[in-house]
């Protein structure tokens, strides 16, 4: 029987992420996965913003820009006939736009699966607390009050291993055998829509260099399919949407069928092609009704499923593992009570059901789900979703609410208003440390921080005395007066809403846990009463805090 505090099943981004920063956070964890190594296919390709803000702050983003493309060829979304054909429209995405773009200090990325996850295994392998076993598959599991057990089935070998472990993480994808297994209810639409991709290897510069894009749609009454960037050189996938309303089944799909297909595509009828796969699959839009089943936390495509349209699948499954692993570090510490990951479902499952819906809606648009005669262009929110992105607030026992009104906000999916309201993802704003710009986003990340204006010191000291009994770390930055941050245009302020003497308490993900606007008569002794209610560590009943 090996023993580890948490197994993580799948080593897709998500389970990699997962593995990741526990290592981060300190916590032990046995990453199995049943296939021998990563991706070979390129599946997912885009990550968010908010996403390389989190890859950003776990010391990975310039790794997977490296890996991926650069951003210049990749800036547009196209609509045509053919590629050589005419040009229907073409745009810039809403989350590539200035104003957006202001927001953060990162810019989204366009890196393969194939090309990510070798990034991602990497990193995960080089933590000393982190170990990744692949050609291993789960085969049982169960649990009791204390403890998962797995069976796991060496797939060369044969042999079988139990692991027990404090916690289970399913990241074991769409078809998850984890899921099956505890029977979860799914909500939502099974088999919305089927599709198949294929990777193919095509110079097609010719067609693009001059109108660089992550997507070049093709739509003809007997074709709709969408060419998807890989390198913007000889390394493409071509996507064909609603096969079956085209008469297509998944055996109709040879070499010989694929290269006619993607010179349809170009409309070059002699293009030279070479066939590299093609995959059948169906697009599904559902999600669990719970994330949690006592000791076992679905992420990713075990937890929702959803249509690729606005590339929000992978992002959410990684951004799941962000919010659940630092709860699990502070439980696995004893730093928090267990009831600390019931929040984990109240924060992240409404959300994946909200961005489940988004995908689906934005395929709907596209007239995924019947043959088009004519060419159907998307709902304006189509890449345009700034606001799901990062204005996700989050309502949980892990935030504690001050008493103040969220952003008015006419469309949540399009618009963000950064706001640093208990819940919300705490904005970025630029500082200077030194002479050096430093965004607050990079001061997030690796524990607690607690953001106070310039005169802050009785913060300071309570943090001082609090740090030592906590496992994750927990920092204070003073912004403004004789602090190492300063503010020159008053942008931190105003952005935070706080008084010179208040503070404002960022979770390890990034997401404000508390707010006050001025310091009360003793800052220690009300800190620790938020530590205690924030990590269960006491009844809120019992608790009083300043508003």
């Amino acid at each position: 029987m090996i023993e580890t505090p948490v197994l993580i099943v799948g080593a897709g981004p998500v389970g990699l992420t997962a593995s990741i920063l526990l290592s981060q956070h300190g916590i032990r964890s046995l990453l199995v996965e049943r296939h021998p190594g990563t991706a070979i296919v390129p599946k997912a390709r885009g990550i968010n913003a908010r996403t390389m803000e989190m890859y950003r702050q776990c010391g990975v983003e310039q790794a997977i820009r490296d890996a991926g493309l650069a951003a210049e060829a990749t800036g547009l979304t196209v609509w045509t006939e053919s590629l050589a054909g005419v040009e229907i429209e073409r745009r810039v995405p809403g989350r590539a736009t200035p104003k957006s773009l202001a927001v953060t200090p990162v810019l989204n990325c366009l890196c393969a699966q194939d090309d990510l996850e070798p990034v991602l295994r990497r990193f995960a392998e080089a933590q000393p607390q982190g170990e990744l076993r692949f050609n291993a598959e789960v085969t049982a599991v169960s649990q009791n009050a204390d403890s998962v057990d797995a069976q796991i089935v060496d797939r060369i070998s044969g042999d079988t291993t139990w692991v027990r472990a404090a916690y289970l993480i399913a990241a074991d994808g769409a078809k998850s055998t984890i899921r099956r297994t505890l029977n979860v209810r799914m909500i939502g639409r099974e088999r919305v829509y089927d599709s198949v991709n294929i990777l193919f290897n095509a110079d097609l510069r010719p067609w693009t260099a001059h109108r660089p894009a992550a997507l070049y749609f093709v739509e003809q009454a007997d074709l709709r399919a969408t060419f998807l960037t890989i390198n913007a050189r000889d390394r493409w996938s071509f996507l064909i949407h609603s096969v079956k309303q085209y008469g297509y089944g998944p055996q109709d799909f040879t070499p010989e069928r694929c290269t006619a297909l993607i010179r349809q595509g170009v409309g070059v009828p002699d293009l030279p092609v070479a066939i590299l796969g093609a995959v059948f699959w169906e697009a599904s839009a559902h999600v669990a009704d719970t994330y949690c089943h006592g000791r076992v936390f679905l992420a990713g495509d075990a937890a929702h499923e959803m249509p690729p349209t606005g590339g929000f699948g992978m992002n959410t499954g990684v951004q799941d593992v962000h919010n659940l692993a630092w709860k699990l570090a502070a439980v696995l510490h004893g730093d928090a009570s267990p009831a600390l990951l019931d929040t984990y479902q109240s924060e992240r499952q409404p959300l994946g059901a909200i961005t489940t819906k988004v995908s689906l809606d934005n395929s709907l648009s596209m007239g995924r789900t019947a043959r088009q005669n004519t060419a159907k262009l998307p709902r304006p929110e189509f890449l345009n979703e700034q606001g799901l992105i990062f204005g996700a607030c989050y309502e949980s026992d892990a935030v504690l609410p001050d008493g103040t009104a969220p952003p008015d906000i006419a469309d949540p999916i399009t618009q963000y208003v950064p706001s640093a309201r208990p819940g919300c993802r705490a904005p970025h704003v630029w500082l200077s440390r030194g002479g050096t710009r430093v965004s607050t986003i990079d001061l997030f990340g690796s524990g607690f921080v607690l953001l106070t204006g310039a005169s802050g010191q009785a913060w300071q000291q309570a943090v001082s005395q609090i740090a030592p009994s906590l496992h994750l770390p927990l920092s204070a930055e003073t912004v403004g007066g004789r602090g190492a941050l300063q503010d020159g245009h008053g942008a931190w302020a105003a952005a935070y809403g706080i008084e010179e003497d208040g503070a404002v308490l960022v979770r390890p993900d990034g997401y404000v846990a508390w707010r006050v606007r001025s310091a009360p008569d003793d800052a220690e002794a009300v800190l620790r009463r938020v530590f205690d209610q924030l990590l269960d560590r006491v009844s809120t009943a019992e608790v009083a805090l300043p508003a």
